[in-house]
């Protein structure tokens, strides 16, 4: 089983960045495709990001691209989310995710994180 933890989610302006982590603990965090998601209050959750178990491969949202990279050091069991030129809209509350393979689907995961919020001001 993985256990996975989100930090980094805070307030910042328009145009400024964030670094969301995802720590994980568990023997077998190497082998999971993990991905990002986000859930805006009132919308269904949103595919984000993805990466597969190496980090040779990621896939983005439309929205997502050219502005959030995902990254992960399997070394120190952890996932990245670099997010610039931020918008009001991406705020939502980020979930970490762990799965099989790098889907954009939510049901394609099988441990999530407790979230961190991420507030955008204009």
């Amino acid at each position: 089983q993985v256990q996975l933890v989100e930090s980094g989610g805070e307030l910042v302006q328009s145009g400024g960045s964030l670094r969301l982590s995802c720590a994980a603990s568990g023997r077998a965090f190497s082998s999971y495709a993990m991905g990002w998601f986000r859930q805006a209050p009132g919308n269904e959750r949103e595919f984000v990001a993805a990466i597969n178990w190496s980090g040779g491969a990621t896939y983005y949202a439309d929205s997502a691209k050219g502005r959030f990279t995902i990254s992960r050091d399997n070394a120190k069991n952890t996932v990245y989310l670099q997010m610039n030129s931020l918008k009001p809209e991406d705020t939502a509350i980020y979930y970490c995710a762990a799965g099989g393979v790098p889907t954009s689907r939510p049901s394609g995961y099988v441990y999530w994180g407790q979230g961190t919020q991420v507030t955008v001001s204009s």
